[in-house]
């Protein structure tokens, strides 16, 4: 399916949010995702898999997010100092910022014409605000892969609660780990499963034996085999929104 691109400006806590926006160039209505990229926000390989994705019959919108910090169109390169700077903009951000980024976000797609059903897809700390969005009634399915810091509740500036409020979760749930992953290791995995399970989360789990961030191709983690895997069942997971 052919796609058209565009980028619009929300207004959240008197900051401009950018929002990437890859949607079906047919006229139609369409399921819409809510994207969150990692710590290096809207880069090219953030930019592909949001094209790709939308090239399977949905809306993806994509805020950038750290856009109380970051210039608007700011792309954090991917190495030494990218990461310290994500991170540091991670860590400035505060959790209840995040959080009012998500209702920005749910607040668009809800007043589309264009938009049927919203579910979420994240990767890394995307992965964990993905989950968040999930908290909202609104969010009927949501992918997170590899998210960091659900357990711990390290997110942002402050402890992010997203562990005890597992039972907000009312749509369907995919998380989707690598198994040599240091940054979310198997005890974190299990205490995050069994939250799922005692919050009667309706929720899938993939494992790979792949590195953290295997699914972004600039990468010397990445890892093509799973992570077109994981595409694959990923595709078939959001079917439930059409």
């Amino acid at each position: 399916m052919q796609i058209i691109k565009r980028n619009i400006d929300l207004k959240v806590d008197d900051s401009l949010m950018r929002v990437y926006i890859a949607s079906p160039k047919t006229p139609g209505v369409y399921p819409a995702i809510i994207f969150y990229s990692d710590i290096y926000q809207l880069g090219s390989p953030m930019i592909r898999l949001i094209n790709y994705l939308a090239g399977f019959g949905y809306i993806v919108a994509a805020p950038e997010i750290f856009h109380r910090i970051e210039p608007v169109g700011s792309v954090i390169e991917p190495d030494d100092i990218g990461r310290m700077r994500g991170n540091d903009d991670a860590c400035r951000t505060l959790v209840a910022e995040y959080d009012s980024d998500i209702q920005a976000m749910i607040d668009f797609l809800k007043a589309e014409n264009s938009v049927s059903q919203i579910g979420t897809l994240g990767f890394c700390i995307g992965g964990h605000l993905a989950f968040r969005a999930a908290f909202h009634n609104e969010i009927k399915a949501g992918v997170c892969c590899y998210p960091t810091g659900i357990p711990s509740g390290k997110l942002g500036k402050g402890v992010a609660d997203s562990i005890h409020r597992v039972g907000e979760i009312a749509g369907e749930m995919l998380l989707i780990f690598g198994t040599l992953d240091p940054h979310i290791p198997e005890a974190d995995r299990i205490t995050l499963l069994e939250a799922l399970s005692q919050g009667e989360v309706s929720h899938q789990v993939l494992m790979y034996e792949a590195e953290h961030t295997f699914m972004r191709d600039d990468g010397y983690r990445y890892d093509s085999v799973a992570a077109t895997a994981a595409w694959g069942e990923i595709i078939t997971f959001l079917g439930c929104l059409s």
